[in-house]
């Protein structure tokens, strides 16, 4: 059985026990450390797990047949990436893999029109869905824990106050263009607690409803403004541009483009923001089951293929920020609330859908515990003297902040 000898080369650490569609039992590993066990329960899955695994095994979980046993998901997934972090090998992974990196510009060629299909794909969905497992705020994004103490609601706020403090607001009434405004939360704490001036572009309806309905509610309807917009679509020169959790959706190719529109939108002085998930380990490509179900044209870049971008549009780099754990601790806590609403999530879409998500999220945690997923945040500017000589200003200002908003 192929599968059998591909098992006995990745597991070498800790110990899997798999039963087989025909009820055949196996252990692979050392025997010790730590523990895991899953049932195959059809040939199709088992097929799909000896020729594709980085796709099989996800979409086997989604349809049932393939199932933890006496351990968690988490478990299951972390025994697997242990061994793939530590020189395991899936003969068949290491072709996909291949195959990837050579066609991944074509997956990403992102033009307007697909760009709105794919963000419709993860963000139009059910209004009720994101609010049963995001913080009030419905930051779908990295949050910042300054301690690893701070509820998701407190690390989200802090959040955007450590992101606010980089745009160097130092006086109120400056007019702010977020690239990529979800469902509104930035845009709307930037204009209330630190009086900008803020246009939200989306390309999500759903997203769009929401966020002009929040603006309304706070009476911000004066100072916030949110549009269906790409943002190769942007003509006003602002003071400042932000962009949290959107660069990943915008594809290789279209770097260049998309930094080109940041430097024309910023006025002389102007000062941008941009906050994305990439990968510490260089330039890869976007495991095949996250494209297809959960980010289609989605890719996390290396630094290395967004800065020469950034330097041939004409824009100096004044600050880089790595955040590492940041995102596995955010994570954590939305699948924790993931799976304490679980029910209510289901009767809203149905079973397939909650383990989708379950195994979305269970296998992102990991990538930024283990596989050198985190966060970076470029700080921009179109002039070398725009902003002060030193950092101080970005830690004053945020805990001045921190202070007035608790």
């Amino acid at each position: 059985m192929l599968f059998h000898f591909a098992l006995k080369r990745l597991i070498r650490h800790g110990t899997l026990t798999v039963r087989y569609p025909d009820g055949t039992l196996r252990r692979y590993g050392s025997g010790s450390g730590p523990e895991a066990a899953m049932h195959i329960g059809t040939k199709r899955a088992l097929r799909g797990m000896t020729f594709n695994p980085a796709l099989a095994f996800g979409e086997a979980y989604m349809a049932g047949e393939i199932e933890p046993e006496g351990c968690s998901l988490f478990a299951l997934l972390d025994l697997f990436i242990l061994n793939m972090m530590n020189g395991g090998t899936h003969p068949a992974e290491r072709a996909m893999e291949m195959f990837r990196l050579a066609r991944r510009r074509l997956d990403q060629l992102n033009s307007a029109g697909r760009s709105k299909r794919n963000v419709a794909h993860h963000y139009d969905l059910n209004g009720r869905l994101y609010s049963l497992f995001l913080d009030r705020d419905r930051q779908y994004s990295c949050a910042y824990f300054a301690t690893g103490t701070e509820t998701l609601e407190q690390a989200q706020a802090a959040k955007k106050r450590h992101i606010a403090a980089k745009l160097h607001l130092h006086r109120p009434g400056l007019d702010i263009l977020d690239i990529g405004c979800g469902w509104g939360g930035m845009a709307i704490s930037l204009a209330r607690d630190w009086g900008a001036r803020v246009t939200g572009i989306t390309l999500s309806t759903e997203q769009l409803a929401v966020a002009r309905q929040r603006a309304e509610e706070a009476g911000l309807s004066d100072r916030v403004q949110f549009e269906l917009m790409d943002y190769r679509d942007w003509t006003r020169p602002v003071d400042r541009v932000v962009s949290v959790g959107m660069f990943e959706h915008v594809g290789i190719d279209h770097y260049r483009r998309f930094f080109r529109a940041v430097r024309d939108a910023l006025k002389e002085d102007g000062v941008a923001l941009i906050h994305a998930i990439g990968r510490s380990e260089g330039p890869g490509s976007t495991n095949p089951w996250l494209a297809k179900y959960i980010f289609p044209g989605g890719y996390s870049p290396a630094l290395s293929e967004v800065l020469p971008r950034i330097e041939k549009a004409g824009l100096l780099v004044t600050d880089i920020e790595v955040l590492r754990l940041h995102y596995a601790e955010t994570i954590a806590q939305w699948r924790a609330r993931f799976a304490g609403n679980r029910d209510t999530i289901a009767s809203l879409t149905d079973d397939r859908f909650c383990r989708m998500f379950e195994f979305y999220l269970a296998g992102a945690e990991l990538s930024f515990r283990h596989m050198g997923h985190m966060v970076w945040q470029v700080q921009l500017t179109r002039r070398i003297d725009a902003l002060p000589l030193t950092r101080d200003y970005m830690l004053e200002a945020e805990r001045v902040a921190a202070r007035a908003q608790p």
